[in-house]
Formats: C-alpha cells, sequence, structure tokens
C-alpha cells in the first residue's frame, strides 16, 4: 500500500486541512491498518481485490469488507470525518470533553456521542501495556460524592476515611518518570490490592506505599519504603506518595468534578483509563496522541458490550 503522509496537526485547523473529506479519513485509517497491504479480515491468508468502490474482497471467502470491519468504526453510520474529530478531541482536550459538549462540537445526538466516547474509551486500556518497573507509588482514591453534601436522609453513616460503603475505590500505580495504571477494584483489602499489583508490576521494582494493611502482602515480595501518613509522615528521605497523589488531584477528580460531575460505577474503569492515557501521553504531540488511538481502534466494539448487556 502506497504510504500517505498526513503532516503533523498541532491544531483544529491543522487538523482540518489533513482530514478535508471521508477519503482523507479512509485512506489514514488504511495507512494506520494495513502498512505492509490489505488484510482480509475473515481470512488473512487469502488474496485481496479491490472492487473500485472503496470496498475489498476476500477472495477465498467471496465477502466484501472495508477498513471499518473489525474495527471500532464497524457498524455505525457515523462518517469517519466525525469519528476522527471525536478521537481528536478527546485526545487533546486538557481536562477531557462531556458527551453533552461533543455532541454540539460535531453534530451529532447526545446518545450517539455518548456511545462514541465510551468506544474510544476501549481503545485506551491497549495503550501502554508494558509492566511498570522502577520505583512505583501505590496509593488509593475514593470516587463519589461527599457525605457533608448530601441531604440528611441520603447521608451514610461510617462512610468516612478509606470507607467504600458510598464510595468506589480505585488503586494508583505510578512509575515515577513513567508511566499509570489505575484499576477499580471492590475494596481495599490484601486480596483485593495484591492481584492488580502483581498484574501490572515487575517484582524488580520498589514500591513506595503508606501505612496502609492492604499492602502487607506486597511488602513481602517486593522491596517496599513507606511512609506513616498516620504520624504526620509524607516525606522521608526518598519514600513519598506524592506522585500519585497529584494524579488523583490534577488528572482525575478535578476532571470528574468539573466535566462529568458524575461518574457511574459500572463504566469507571473507562473513565480512569482515560486519565491515564491522559497523563502517559502529556509529553507527545496531538499527532503522536491521535495516532496512538488510530492504531489500537482494530477492536469490534457493540452497543450492548458498551451497556454490559
Amino acid at each position: 500500500m502506497e504510504k500517505v503522509n498526513f503532516g503533523a496537526f498541532n491544531s483544529l485547523y491543522d487538523f482540518f486541512e489533513a482530514f478535508p473529506n471521508e477519503e482523507a479519513c479512509i485512506a489514514f485509517l488504511e495507512s494506520k491498518r494495513w502498512e505492509n497491504g490489505v488484510v482480509s479480515p475473515y481470512d488473512p491468508t487469502s488474496k485481496v481485490y479491490h472492487r473500485g468502490d472503496g470496498n475489498y474482497r476476500c477472495k477465498n471467502t467471496g465477502k466484501n469488507f472495508n477498513v471499518r470491519i473489525g474495527t471500532i468504526f464497524e457498524g455505525t453510520k457515523l462518517p469517519l470525518r466525525k469519528w476522527f474529530m471525536a478521537i481528536y478531541l478527546i485526545c487533546n482536550h486538557k481536562k477531557s470533553i462531556s458527551a453533552t459538549q461533543l455532541a454540539k462540537d460535531i453534530s451529532v445526538t447526545l446518545k450517539t456521542s455518548w456511545f462514541l466516547l465510551h468506544k474510544i474509551r476501549r481503545t485506551f486500556h491497549r495503550i501502554h501495556m508494558e509492566k511498570l518497573d522502577g520505583e512505583v507509588e501505590l496509593d488509593e482514591t475514593f470516587v463519589g460524592g461527599k457525605n457533608k453534601n448530601r441531604h440528611a436522609n441520603k447521608k451514610v453513616k461510617n462512610s468516612q476515611g478509606r470507607s467504600f460503603k458510598d464510595k468506589v475505590p480505585v488503586l494508583g500505580m505510578l512509575q515515577r518518570g513513567g508511566n499509570v495504571i489505575c484499576k477499580v477494584v471492590t475494596d481495599t483489602s490484601v486480596k483485593s490490592l495484591t492481584a492488580p499489583i502483581l498484574k501490572a508490576v515487575k517484582r524488580t521494582a520498589t514500591l513506595f506505599t503508606d501505612e496502609w494493611c492492604g499492602y502487607d502482602l506486597v511488602r513481602k515480595l517486593y522491596t517496599t519504603k513507606m511512609v506513616d501518613h498516620g504520624k504526620g509522615l509524607y516525606v522521608v528521605g526518598d519514600a513519598y506518595t506524592n506522585s500519585i497523589e497529584g494524579f488523583w488531584g490534577n488528572f482525575c477528580k478535578r476532571v470528574v468534578n468539573a466535566i462529568y460531575n458524575w461518574v457511574s460505577r459500572k463504566y469507571m474503569q473507562r473513565y480512569f483509563d482515560e486519565f491515564c492515557f491522559r497523563y502517559n501521553t502529556r509529553s507527545v504531540s496531538n499527532k503522536v496522541r491521535f495516532d496512538m488511538v488510530i492504531s489500537n481502534t482494530n477492536i469490534r466494539v457493540t452497543q450492548n458490550q458498551i451497556v454490559g448487556k
């Protein structure tokens, strides 16, 4: 396949210059998905014929296909140009974008915008999947409304501190100078915290934690340094968790409060995948960030899968 050069767009104006029509979007997606030539989604070993109408035919199966098949774009009537604009906006808004705002920006219904954003978020966890190593800070945050702001008949008793009666706990693992990984967990017990840490962090890493007992097992499995927040100790030499705590405040809670206002427990992991993606790509250009998402769209996501049916 002929290589297509779309330049480096660093603004919305540059973006529209790069993708003036649907044909340009199709060419770009094909260049990312089929760098070494068109491959049939029905039989990768088959010879492929170009039909001349934008579609292809798989010789072995006799089926027609296009570049949308087998991607998050499959099954939707929305033009690729609107999809691309949505990806650009969600990737490059510093504090994300709400479904309501996106619906206005690309002229679609709120329902379409909501599904579109959730499909795009499904690509984020596929980016930066390598395990963390080196110096890794661990911490948990709790997402939910403050008890003091609730009406008297809606207040939840004994919900202070690390209680998850009315909040959703999220485990954060941040490599200093590197990436962050977040996992929504059922609670902050040893059982719930240990498994995702073992899956996401190499055993050669040095862990930095607070005094919480949920990390007791990983302290035996890893080299660990601890700060005791309960005793007012927040920095002891190179032992601190300030980086992950800064991530909670700057990349997560401010966005939830300012943009989304409220996030359902059912979809919370996808939102935190987005927060991690934004943090992990903080040092790259708009074009590189956009390319990362497009290169990871080769998963088919149905609306039923989005809502969990």
